[in-house]
């Protein structure tokens, strides 16, 4: 599974790393801590890099899992594509290795855990914070398409909390490489868009999307399309029946970069640096809680 090269957690750069190329991780190379997450095909534990002592997540994944779910390339595409991102907001995933049974990715530890979880608990999010995350992970995306990358699956369950609060994107297993658009559907459906859902050709537009949506789901504590049935969703992102509760009390600012975000025509979608100058995100993103690409 000869991906890319694998460097050590603590090398910053591909010329420090290439001293390293030649060395294959092992297991041994690793002291195993405390379960941090469960996942579809593995788990993710805590762990130290026994030679810098540097703490990582070590992701496990079962061989046979995932080859029972005909994923093996989506897994190839995962790491091609998130070992060569590099931003703030973006989990850093350092190298891999394998054995006879298992995958094992070596990934940034953001030691805050999971934001869906967070969102849980408070159930929304003040206008503050919520704009501070999607200034955030709108810099996260200008940063992705700009390496021609869509992610194509932004949701609470795949985002996590770095040490400072940040925001860090964390899964890239439906994302894509792309100079052409694209016909697949993937993700989760409450957060696909239109075109998607009605498998017509897509392009980086769906993140926006996405990141509409997400918006939404911060200050409602729900996302926008929601029902009971997956029949009653789909026919509700497809009319964009886009409906705003008056509880919580959310500002006239916020519904309208969610409606200039949540539109069916993905051409019309408000351009991610124009999501930047939204007079919401001016007025209430904390700049010390933005990375900027």
């Amino acid at each position: 599974m000869a991906i890319a090269a694998e460097t050590r957690p603590q090398e910053k750069d591909s010329s420090e790393a290439k001293a390293h190329e030649k060395r294959r991780w092992i297991l041994d190379d690793f002291d195993i801590g405390k379960p941090l997450g469960r996942g579809k095909f593995g788990h993710v534990y805590l762990a130290r890099e026994k030679r810098s002592n540097h703490i990582v997540a070590l992701k496990v994944l079962f061989k046979s899992q995932l080859q029972q779910s005909l994923v093996q390339h989506q897994l190839r595409r995962e790491v091609e594509i998130q070992s060569h991102l590099r931003h703030p907001n973006i989990l850093r995933l350092y190298g891999y290795f394998y054995d006879q049974k298992r995958v094992y990715l070596i990934l940034e530890y953001a030691a805050k855990g999971e934001l869906y979880k967070e969102l849980q608990k408070c159930k929304y999010f003040s206008e503050r914070r919520a704009a501070t995350y999607v200034a955030s992970l709108a810099h996260a995306l200008i940063y992705c398409h700009g390496k021609h990358v869509i992610h194509r699956d932004i949701k609470p369950e795949n985002l996590l909390i770095g040490t400072q609060g940040e925001l860090k994107i964390a899964d890239f297993g439906w994302s894509v490489h792309t100079f052409n658009r694209r016909r697949t559907m993937c993700g989760t459906l409450d957060y696909l868009p239109p075109e998607m859902v009605e498998s017509v050709e897509h392009d980086a537009s769906v993140d926006i999307w996405s990141l509409g949506v997400l918006c939404y789901e911060f200050l409602y504590g729900v996302p926008p399309f929601e029902a009971k049935e997956h029949s009653d969703t789909y026919r509700r992102i497809v009319q964009v029946d886009l409906k705003f509760p008056p509880k919580p009390l959310v500002s006239s600012a916020a519904k309208d970069l969610i409606s200039q975000m949540l539109v069916k025509e993905s051409s019309q979608r408000l351009p991610l640096h124009k999501v930047l100058e939204h007079p919401w995100i001016v007025q209430n993103a904390d700049p010390s809680g933005i990375y900027r690409s």
